[in-house]
This record gives structure tokens, C-alpha cells and sequence, in this order.
């Protein structure tokens, strides 16, 4: 079997879409060995903020000098990105050789698994043959049900920030979120949370009440800025003092907060992370299509945010980093989104809209964005393709101007790939 070969099988039609439960993955893992058992896991799960704290969670512990395994989704640019080990995409050779080892398995199951749980699958097995010491495993929907959630035992869960997405699946409150979320949370394993409206927090506490879980809660009065600009930020938070962050808005050094509040549960773990691990890994942090900035005449930035508070956290983010300036939003997004509450959260920022159409079957053709739009009384375009919607509002903004890709992740790989990334 060829990676095509491999990628192809992923992707086929007959395990589409999400079948919320356990009982599949688990099969599927007991045909080829079960090699979560063998594995140790930080279990990450939340509505926005968990690839970004996936991400610096990854980059300490290999500066710590652990071998480790990350599993996000999705993708921006490649398939293989979604399963690495140190940084490092997993090879088209040994995804091949391992799809081809659960292709038997799962065409023998009588309920197939969805495409995520074979990719679960898959990396599980990955992460085992290359002889991960800690695996940093990113829930894909939800928690409870989610497929990740068949590890039993992980050093610790970590819960980010919890918003309104997938409300259809996981229930029309943030506290019913919240509940689904928490199900990650195992029998004595710590968990670590972002600092969450009283009563959200509440949901949290008792499940890790029920499941005996000592709770630690980021404190975000705790965080001191030092410097922040253009080119990344400085900041302190307790007694990690002066750590060098590349990713930018005030939303990603809460997201650092609860991080190394993980680092130091970790800790007490019996992981060995030293200070300056914490130091390098914080600075050498990469986490694309994150309020990213691709040029800078004009300054272009594309974040993958797709819910209403994603889009806040943008709106806040460029009246930060580019006032005054002439705004351009390039907006794509998917049938199922809130696109008309995303777009009252960036409407602040926009003088102007371009729509496209994401690279997705799900995706709202950009036409009927458009006319959708029009009642925020701005000047909306749209275009054919992601290519022309990036040089249409390129002309737009002018050489002093910005223009922020937004709304979609489907969207995040064609913008970078245009500038080359």
C-alpha cells in the first residue's frame, strides 16, 4: 500500500462523519494489539485553545528530552501533520505500513469506524513503534465520547476554553459542553483547566469530585505581560519568569498559563522538566493559522478560527496589533458555523469583506455568504476561488492596510500556500 493508497482508504466514503462512542475504536485497537495500553498521555480537550496547548505542551517536553507523540486535527496543509512525533510529521512509508495493518480489521468490523477512529487507530499504533515516552493526544469532538477517551489512565486531562461549536452533538450550553469535556477525566488523574465562568467551572469540579481528580485552575490574575508586539510576547506567569512566546494575543498566554500549570502537575508526576526546558519549549512553539502573520505589505494574517469566540479573540487581537489600519476580512466558512455571529464578532475590525469558499463539501458557497453578510452594512465581494479572494482583498486594503483570513481552517492551508508557506 501506497501513502495515496492509505490516504485514500482514510477517506472513504463508508465511515464518514462522526459516530459519537468508544466501543469501535476500542475494537479496532484490540485487533491490532491494543497499543494505547503501552502508552502514557496527557489528554487534551476543549472548544477552542487545545492546538495551541497541545502544541506547547509538545515543544516542552521534547525540550525536556522525551520522545513525544502529538495527535491534532485537523490538518492545515498535509494529512501526515496530524500524527507527530518530536515535531516531525509522521512519513508517508509508515503510514502506509500501519494503515495497511489496521485495513484487515476494520473491513472485517460489522459497524465500521468512523474516518477519526481509524486515524486514532492508526497514530496509537504510530506512537508505539516509535517508542514514545508521553504522547500528547488532542480530542477531536467532545471528550465523553470522543475516541481519544479510550486511554484509561493519563498523567493528566487538560480542559481549555469552553464556547458554543458542535452545539447539535454536544448540547446548546456551555455548561452542557462543559459536561462532555469533562469526560475526559479519569479515576486519580489530575486535571488542569482554563479559568472558566463560575458556573462551567462548577460542571468540571464535579466530575473531578466523582472521579477523586485533584483540580488545578489557570489563574489569569497571575499572568504579568512584559512586552508584547508584531514579533511575539513576553511574560511571566507565577514562578516561571520571562518566557518568550511567539504566539500572539492575550487569549494564547492564558492558553501558556494552563500549560505550565500541566508542566508542573507533570512534575509531581515524576516527569523530569526542567526551567529551562519550559524556557526553549515556550520559545520554539510553532502552531500555524493561529492569528499568524504570512506578509506585512500588506500585513496579512490567517487564523482558523470558526466560532464566535474565536472570532473576538480576532477582532480584539487586530485592533491590538494593527489600529487604525484599513481592515480587510477574507471570509470563508462552513454551512454548519454561526457565520452570522462570527461575523458580529469581526464586523468591530472589518471595513470591508471578501467571501470564498472553503475546501470542504460542508463548506457555504461564497456567494451566500455574501448576500448572508450584506445586513452589517459594510461592502462585501465575493470570489470564485481562495486565490482570487486573496488578491482581491489584497487591492483592497492597499499596501498600508490588513487583511485576516478567518472562518474556516479549510480555508488556512490554500492562504499559506499562496505566500509560500
Amino acid at each position: 500500500m501506497t501513502a495515496e493508497e492509505a490516504i485514500n482508504f482514510i477517506h472513504r466514503n463508508v465511515w464518514q462523519g462522526s459516530k459519537p462512542g468508544l466501543s469501535r475504536t476500542l475494537e479496532l485497537l484490540s485487533g491490532i494489539g491494543d497499543p494505547q495500553n503501552a502508552l502514557r498521555f496527557v489528554h487534551v480537550a476543549g472548544t477552542n485553545g487545545k492546538g495551541s496547548v497541545s502544541a506547547m505542551l509538545s515543544a516542552i517536553l521534547c525540550s525536556a528530552g522525551y520522545t513525544v507523540g502529538l495527535y491534532t486535527s485537523p490538518y492545515i496543509s498535509r494529512f501526515n501533520e496530524r500524527i507527530r512525533v518530536n515535531g516531525a510529521p509522521i512519513k508517508d512509508s509508515e503510514l502506509a505500513g500501519i494503515t495497511e495493518l489496521c485495513v484487515p480489521f476494520a473491513l472485517s468490523m460489522s459497524d465500521s469506524p468512523t474516518e477519526f477512529e481509524l486515524v486514532t487507530a492508526i497514530a496509537m499504533q504510530y506512537f508505539l513503534s516509535r517508542n514514545c515516552d508521553i504522547v500528547v493526544l488532542e480530542t477531536g469532538m467532545g471528550g465523553r465520547l470522543d475516541s481519544t477517551n479510550v486511554i484509561s489512565s493519563p498523567l493528566c486531562s487538560v480542559i481549555t476554553n469552553i464556547g458554543l461549536d458542535h452545539t447539535a452533538e454536544l448540547g446548546d450550553t456551555e455548561e452542557k459542553i462543559a459536561f462532555e469535556k469533562a469526560g475526559i477525566i479519569k479515576y486519580r488523574c489530575p486535571t488542569v483547566i482554563y479559568e472558566l465562568k463560575d458556573s462551567v467551572t462548577q460542571v468540571i469540579k464535579d466530575r473531578c469530585r466523582e472521579m477523586s481528580s485533584p483540580l488545578k485552575i489557570a489563574e489569569f490574575d497571575k499572568i504579568v505581560s512584559i512586552s508584547d508586539s508584531r514579533s511575539g510576547q513576553l511574560f511571566s506567569y507565577k514562578h516561571h519568569q520571562n518566557l518568550s512566546l511567539p504566539l500572539l494575543g492575550t487569549h494564547q498566554l492564558k492558553n501558556a498559563a494552563v500549560v505550565l500549570e500541566a508542566v508542573d502537575t507533570l512534575r509531581e508526576s515524576g516527569l523530569s522538566v526542567s526551567e529551562s526546558a519550559v524556557r526553549s519549549g515556550i520559545s520554539a512553539t510553532a502552531w500555524p493559522a493561529r492569528f499568524e502573520i504570512l506578509s506585512d505589505r500588506p500585513f496579512f494574517v490567517v487564523d482558523g478560527g470558526h466560532n464566535p469566540q474565536c472570532a473576538e479573540t480576532v477582532s480584539d487581537n487586530l485592533a491590538r496589533y494593527f489600529p487604525g489600519m484599513k481592515t480587510v476580512i477574507l471570509f470563508g466558512v462552513l454551512a454548519d458555523k454561526d457565520y452570522i455571529g462570527l461575523a458580529g464578532m469581526l464586523d468591530r475590525a472589518a471595513d470591508a469583506y471578501v467571501t470564498i469558499t472553503p475546501d470542504s463539501q460542508r463548506a457555504l458557497r461564497a456567494s451566500e455568504l455574501a448576500e448572508k453578510i450584506k445586513c452589517f452594512g459594510k461592502p462585501v465581494y465575493y470570489c470564485d476561488s481562495i486565490e482570487e479572494g486573496i488578491e482581491k482583498a489584497i487591492l483592497l486594503a492597499g499596501a498600508d492596510g490588513v487583511v485576516c483570513s478567518v472562518g474556516s481552517l479549510y480555508t488556512a492551508g490554500t492562504v499559506r500556500a499562496y505566500f509560500g508557506k
